[in-house]
């Protein structure tokens, strides 16, 4: 960027530029306004709007599509799903093979996959950002520090299930798609110019097979507060209500947050209330629908009451034990795991790519804790079973090599999965 381009103030886009925009309500529309995305150049900028902490659900609810010399077309897929249930199938074979460009992918791509929409390529335009050491990577920053625009994103945490949805809404929809396809290529050649695109291909690639992690079994252990409570049947008094709150969300299609707070799960915890009118006049139990439901949250809090097995407060997992803990407990392997997030800075500093980007954090945490690992070969190799890319086995594993060799030989502490215990 030249000198000129940082002193200059950027200048506010509160419209896109793109003259033709589309709000897209029916099948028909999305037929025809996927003719005209067709008849565009290059890539597909896409981008999806959801209504997280208001719905329950994480579906998209406004569906952004552009390319360049074509429409902006805001699609409504919840509308055109309930009028023609195959409508995204037409649109995913009519866009197959046409590169998408995301920003911040891993957040779009499980909500567009569930109506079947599927990437064949990638170009994610803020992990290009991560690769070229930006130190803000939000949409709005690298926009605004490479093309010298400022987005409006007042927008960003709205209820996208509103409908109708407001205007000042469908432009900040707009200009998310307007300006990726610009963004991306400025990115594109900022990474041929750092001899970092052949990474970035690479983390691109690996993208395509990115799928959320499964939810954990206990997730009501995830509890705010959870801490403060003292005994197991606290524990179940805080699993069956948490379980009712879940229900009632996905039923409703609310955020179980939305309902009741987790500080009132911890408060039925505590005050165990006697009654359901003790219940009602707890004045700590709080929430949208803490009275509007209070039959549900009773019946869930004496069920937890009874509860002939009632959650164990500590867990057993299979598993290293958690890193924080190793100093006092696994000298060997927190001193190979500090050598390494040592070499690990170096290469930060030496690349300007974030550390977790050269590498994911877990995969070093494992590799620390098998003690038998050392030379350059074994690192490489178990690092790529962990899923490194090769890029990052090029920059990580001779100097990872050279840390673990240097520490003392491996004492009585064996490198498999150890049964622990943690909160």
């Amino acid at each position: 960027m030249s000198e000129d381009e940082h002193l200059s103030a950027p200048t506010p886009l509160n419209k896109p530029r793109c003259a033709d925009v589309r709000l897209v309500n029916t099948a028909t529309e999305l037929e025809i306004g996927t003719k005209d995305l067709l008849a565009g150049d290059g890539p597909l900028a896409i981008d999806a709007e959801r209504a997280s902490g208001f719905k329950y659900s994480q579906r998209a609810y406004l569906i952004q599509l552009h390319r360049r010399n074509s429409p902006i077309l805001l699609i409504d897929p919840i509308a055109i799903g309930d009028e023609d249930p195959a409508a995204f199938s037409r649109l995913a074979t009519a866009i197959n093979g046409i590169p998408w460009i995301l920003h911040a992918a891993t957040q779009d791509i499980p909500c567009l996959a569930e109506i079947g929409l599927r990437p064949s390529k990638i170009i994610d335009t803020e992990l290009a950002g991560r690769l070229l050491g930006l130190e803000r990577v939000g949409l709005g920053s690298m926009v605004q520090e490479l093309m010298s625009l400022a987005l409006a994103k007042e927008h960003s945490a709205a209820d996208w299930s509103t409908r109708p949805l407001p205007e000042t809404w469908l432009n900040y929809a707009a200009l998310d798609v307007d300006v990726l396809p610009e963004l991306a290529e400025r990115l594109l050649d900022e990474l041929t110019r750092a001899d970092k695109l052949e990474w970035a291909e690479q983390e691109f690639k690996h993208l395509l097979s990115f799928a959320p992690k499964p939810a954990k079994m206990d997730k009501w252990r995830g509890a705010s507060g959870l801490n403060t409570i003292r005994d197991e049947r606290g524990f179940a008094v805080v699993k069956s209500v948490w379980q009712a709150r879940e229900e009632l969300g996905k039923r409703l299609d609310v955020s179980p947050g939305r309902l009741i707070p987790d500080s009132s799960l911890i408060e039925l915890a505590i005050s165990r209330p006697k009654t359901k009118g003790e219940l009602s006049a707890n004045k700590k139990f709080a929430g949208r629908a803490s009275r509007s439901y209070l039959d549900t949250w009773w019946a869930a809090l004496n069920e937890g009451l009874k509860d002939p097995k009632p959650p164990e407060m500590r867990i057993k997992s299979e598993g290293i034990p958690n890193h924080r803990i190793w100093a006092h407990k696994h000298p060997e392997a927190d001193a190979r795991l500090q050598a390494l997030k040592a070499a690990m800075t170096k290469l930060s500093g030496e690349y300007i790519v974030p550390t977790e980007n050269i590498l994911t954090p877990d995969y070093m945490r494992q590799l620390a804790w098998n003690l038998e690992i050392k030379n350059e070969d074994e690192v490489r190799e178990y690092l790529r079973n962990c899923g490194a890319r090769g890029w990052q086995l090029d920059l990580v594993s001779a100097e990872f090599s050279v840390c673990l060799t240097d520490q003392p030989i491996a004492g009585s502490q064996n490198s498999q999965a150890v049964e622990h215990e943690e909160l």
